[in-house]
């Protein structure tokens, strides 16, 4: 099991304080240059079952530009993040948190794959519900 240094965790809560005050401002395309193309989500559908598929740079723009709208400010995020290093380059960022969307109160509970690349960190994949709406379920084989 890899134990992360002080450093590395550091670097992780650093990457989240970027992608959540960009998240606030409504920043889509600088969010985007923080991931890896084309980016995994898992999710499930309704009724169903999980459903999977990779997402190109158009098509998680279009997606975050849906659901962040002008950005997060006024929705009094706050997220719990609990990384768990598989290596020095590879770590899933889990997270728990609540907003407050007019008024009344969300919780989340979704995971992120972050992996190193020569820039440093980037978003790769997303483990979510809520995102397949219309999608086909995931199938084996």
């Amino acid at each position: 099991m890899y134990e992360p240094s002080s450093e590395e965790l550091a670097s992780v809560e650093q990457w989240f304080a970027e992608y959540d005050a960009l998240a606030e401002q409504g920043a889509i395309e600088k969010l985007a240059d923080l991931a890896v193309f084309p980016m995994n989500l898992a999710t499930d559908v309704p009724g169903g079952h999980a459903a999977v598929r990779q997402w190109t740079r158009k098509e998680y723009l279009e997606a975050m530009r849906e659901a962040m709208g002008g950005g997060t400010a006024g929705l009094d995020l706050r997220s719990k993040r609990i990384p768990h290093f598989l290596s020095p380059n590879l770590v899933v960022v889990e997270t728990e948190a609540t907003m407050t969307v007019e008024g009344a109160r969300q919780e989340m509970h979704y995971a992120d794959l972050l992996v190193r690349t020569e820039d440093g960190w980037g978003f790769q994949t997303m483990v979510q519900s809520g995102w397949g709406h219309g999608w086909a379920p995931a199938r084996r084989g």
